[in-house]
């Protein structure tokens, strides 16, 4: 197998650590790490073999633990041969133990790569760019909050409660007060962040009770991707050490702000390290207008990866800052497509608004990035740039609910052409299974108004 090419550099670089532990890792459609914890030994051994296995059906499993197979994914649940990515290669911070976890794609017998990997989903994307010698790149913007631990409750949720000992309700932007207030969690997630090599950049207050963004450095997406994977764990362990719990879930407040996942994306040439956004003058290309009008036509096809629960809905259209629709502009946040403002080509760069903290960054990465590609091979032109609110604009809109979304998923043809029938088949049944479990328990809306009443 491959791994026997770089098993030298991981024995050099597990003995040069002293590591005793490694956690073999799987992101499945959640973003959540699936996986086992090895002696080293056995781990390095393994590398040589088949001995690092795990079910295919790793990929069916839904948020609440249960398991949407199909006719790609059975019940027979085969087992598939983890391979290590050396890249991903990062000491964990928080074990007792040196340990180190490492990300794993899965190639069966044939030595072929699992088709519903969202890793590979995203290097399948990645090599359409490399084909026409470009290298996209990304930065993505994570806001989250901070709550109280919910323990066993399935009582709605409330803000942390900081240094004080006072939840952080006072919607402070930007308020250093409130930064101060989880100081010690966030000296933490800079500690781990630097171990890891997660290049975080800016920390700071976002608008809604205990809510904070921070902002990742801008690279080459897999490698993006795989420090946004390791980020969100590495967050959600320094809240749970200081008494608290960070979410990404989209909306866990319905009448505050949500919780995006803004992405900046731009490509250049691969020869020349050019921005293909912008000409020598500065000037937008026809690249540049095709790619705004892929992410126009196709992101409804692929909204239930921008958008992958139905709590994400409750996201659009709330005029907090979120967008309503597709619809681009320069320097304007209540559109779904930003383009920043200023003449450096480095710069030129398109904002994707449409994704919330909730999606698998892999699969977010693959999505932004597959649907400006088919704008450029299409020679498709977005609409006209929006100068004004975009919020009461009724074009260009993104769909209303995650069961419309999935639909237009499941029936694309081309994002099927471009993803594989095995993986967008997969995602939708195991997304249709999480919309079913969730409809039916009762909502709080429903147990206060109408059991009672009706």
């Amino acid at each position: 197998m491959e791994n026997d090419n770089n098993k030298a550099e991981f024995e050099n670089w597990l003995d040069k650590n002293e590591i005793e532990e490694v956690e073999v890792i799987v992101c499945d459609f959640a973003g959540i790490a699936r996986g086992k914890m090895l002696p080293k030994d056995k781990f390095v051994k393994g590398l040589s073999g088949k001995d690092l296995r795990m079910p295919d059906s790793i990929f069916s499993v839904t948020i609440d633990c249960d398991f949407a197979l199909n006719e790609f994914l059975t019940d027979l649940e085969e087992d598939l041969y983890l391979r290590p990515e050396f890249e991903s290669l990062r000491l964990t911070p928080w074990r007792k133990k040196p340990t180190a976890s490492v990300i794993c794609n899965l190639v069966d017998d044939k030595n072929e790569f699992s088709k519903s990997s969202p890793r590979q989903i995203l290097k399948n994307i990645l090599k359409l760019y490399e084909d026409k010698g470009w290298q996209p790149i990304v930065a993505p913007e994570f806001e989250f909050y901070l709550i109280a631990n919910q323990g066993d409750s399935l009582s709605a949720p409330k803000p942390a409660a900081g240094k004080s000992g006072k939840p952080t309700d006072d919607k402070g932007v930007f308020s250093m007060d409130a930064l101060d207030e989880f100081g010690d969690m966030f000296s933490d997630v800079r500690r781990y962040s630097e171990i890891m090599s997660v290049p975080i950049d800016t920390i700071e207050r976002e608008a809604g009770a205990g809510q904070f963004e921070v902002n990742m450095r801008h690279g080459d997406p897999l490698d993006v991707a795989d420090q946004a994977f390791y980020f969100k764990r590495l967050l959600k362990r320094a809240a749970v050490d200081h008494g608290a719990c960070a979410t990404f879930v989209s909306k866990p407040f319905p009448a505050d702000f949500g919780n995006s996942m803004h992405i900046h994306q731009s490509v250049i040439g691969i020869e020349d390290g050019k921005n293909i956004f912008a000409d020598d003058n500065g000037e937008d290309t026809d690249l540049f207008h095709s790619y705004i009008a892929g992410l126009q036509k196709y992101i409804p096809n692929l909204m239930p990866i921008f958008a992958p629960y139905s709590n994400s809905y409750l996201r659009f259209g709330s005029a907090l800052s979120s967008p309503a629709n597709l619809h681009w502009g320069i320097e304007n946040r209540s559109v779904g497509l930003r383009v920043p403002a200023g003449n450096d080509r480095a710069a030129r760069r398109i904002e994707n608004r449409i994704a919330g903290s909730d999606v698998n960054p892999y699969l977010v990465f693959a999505a932004t990035l597959l649907a400006g590609y088919i704008g450029i091979e299409q020679k498709l032109s977005p609409s006209e740039a929006v100068t004004g609110s975009a919020y009461d604009i009724k074009t260009l809109l993104l769909p209303d609910n995650i069961y419309e979304a999935l639909n237009n998923f499941d029936n694309s043809k081309m994002i099927r052409e471009y993803m594989g029938d095995e993986f967008v088949t997969t995602y939708k049944d195991v997304k249709k299974m999480e919309c079913l479990a969730n409809a039916s328990k009762l909502t709080e809306w429903e147990i206060r108004f109408m059991l009672a009443n009706i």
